[in-house]
């Protein structure tokens, strides 16, 4: 423990600064305009992995973006752990609301990170995470103490669905065989009160667009008299929750996982302030499915989400317009038991039969996952567990998260391997939003609480 505390120390400075110059690198999977910036990453990555002492690294080629995989096998008779990460990152639109430039990475002290943090796209999803994978391997082979094999798959396309990453596992499976599947790209309850992320919800993801005349309208000449894409597409979007805000799409609850009050009873341990909550996000009340709390809400439940709507003139001034079409992002958060393309195509059967007679609409499913949870008596929990015992001083609390990884489940199909999804990054750390951070003590803890999830999964796999 002390060794890689010291390790850690020694070395501070020079992994900020690695991961400063990663995240330099605006690897945008979403935009086809960043292609070249996303392979550079991907090199960046196959570069740090072979420093720190992967015996083999490639990159493998994809219908999409490369998978960076490495490995260090030092007995076959060991177990194996799988590290996955992504080096994408998601958009840093709106740029206006950024502080600093989103790609232009800058440590500024906060009141939740008095040591500082690193401010940039992808400081903690995911670039952050999986960097300190990377370094707690360095450490592992400078000091001799690697006590098992170990494998690294990281994507570079997670932020847009994973698309070839199923495609890769599928093709892969002895290459990818492993003992267990460690992640970091979940959070945790506080920097003094570690949690283990043991369900994740699932998604789907659709794209809808209505269309009404065959051309904009002067709003003069036709108002009142022609159907109104925006006006129809707002109705239709509202319609979709009732008074209690639940999900009015018939069937979408019919395998909704309810939990017993003694497992609401034990999630509500957690550490929670509401007021907190309120004041983090500068907003006067909560809001959300009737008969359930906030952290209910946002962890066990299902729910469904406008996540952008466009259409007619949003330039400057005015222009007296109706739109011709109306668009909108929507993501539904699913829960385990809910199957995302049976829930995609409900959504599509629903949204098209409420349409009226004057519009078409075209329902585009985007992507999607399973939910997934994992069991806490596994030697993985266990010793994810004990490693954050160690370095924290408190037992990690078990949690549900609210996001979706939806290659979890994958995992679990394909590589029959349970996934440990050992988180450090914040709810506050703005992850998808302008200004987001990782904590400098949380990346540190990080590389040294990881080394520690190898020595103990290798003792109790014994």
């Amino acid at each position: 423990m002390e060794n890689i505390k010291k390790y850690v120390q020694d070395n501070k400075e020079r992994f900020i600064n690695e991961l400063i110059e990663l995240l330099k690198i605006p690897s945008v999977s979403a935009d086809s305009a960043y292609a070249h910036d996303v392979i550079m990453t991907a090199e960046a990555v196959k570069a740090s992995l072979e420093k720190a002492g992967c015996d083999f690294v490639e990159l493998c080629e994809t219908p999409g973006y490369p998978i960076v995989y490495g490995e260090k096998i030092i007995d076959k008779s060991l177990p194996t752990v799988l590290v996955y990460g992504h080096y994408d990152v998601q958009p840093a639109d709106p740029i206006n609301l950024w502080t600093s430039p989103p790609f232009e990475p800058v440590i500024k002290t906060t009141d939740i990170h008095p040591e500082g943090a690193i401010f940039a796209r992808g400081a903690c999803d995911d670039k952050g995470q999986m960097y300190m994978h990377v370094k707690a391997f360095e450490y592992m082979i400078a000091s001799n103490t690697l006590p098992c094999n170990v494998k690294f798959m990281i994507e570079g396309e997670e932020e847009v669905g994973s698309k070839s990453l199923g495609w890769f596992v599928e093709r892969n499976q002895e290459k990818l065989a492993n003992d267990v599947i460690l992640i970091s790209d979940t959070g945790m309850i506080s920097n003094t009160q570690p949690s283990i992320t043991t369900g994740l919800r699932g998604l789907s993801y659709v794209e809808v667009e209505v269309t009404g005349p065959n051309r904009d309208l002067h709003s003069g000449l036709y108002g009142g008299a022609v159907a109104n894409p925006i006006n129809i597409l707002t109705k239709m979007i509202a319609s979709l929750h009732d008074e209690n805000n639940h999900i009015t799409i018939p069937g979408f609850y019919d395998n909704v996982e309810e939990l017993s009050l003694e497992e609401r009873a034990e999630m509500a341990k957690a550490p929670f302030s509401l007021e907190d909550y309120k004041k983090a996000l500068d907003i006067d009340d909560i809001y959300g499915e009737a008969g359930y709390v906030t952290n209910e809400r946002n962890s066990i439940r299902p729910t469904l989400d406008v996540n952008g709507i466009w259409g007619g003139y949003t330039g400057e001034g005015a222009k007296t317009v109706i739109a011709s079409k109306a668009f909108a992002k929507i993501s539904m958060r699913l829960v385990p038991n809910q199957d995302w393309e049976e829930i995609t195509a409900l959504f599509k059967k629903h949204f098209e039969s409420i349409a009226p007679k004057s519009v078409k609409v075209v329902v585009k499913p985007h992507h999607g996952g399973q939910g997934y949870v994992t069991p806490i008596d596994s030697v993985g929990y266990r010793a994810a567990n004990k490693a954050y015992t160690e370095t924290f001083g408190v037992p990690a609390i078990p949690v549900r998260s609210g996001g979706s990884i939806p290659i979890v489940a994958l995992f679990e199909k394909e590589l029959k391997s349970k996934t440990i999804l050992m988180g450090f990054g914040l709810d506050s750390d703005a992850i998808h939003s302008p200004n987001e951070h990782f904590g400098v003590f949380n990346y540190l803890k990080g590389i040294e609480t990881i080394p520690l999830f190898y020595k103990y999964f290798t003792e109790m796999s014994k």
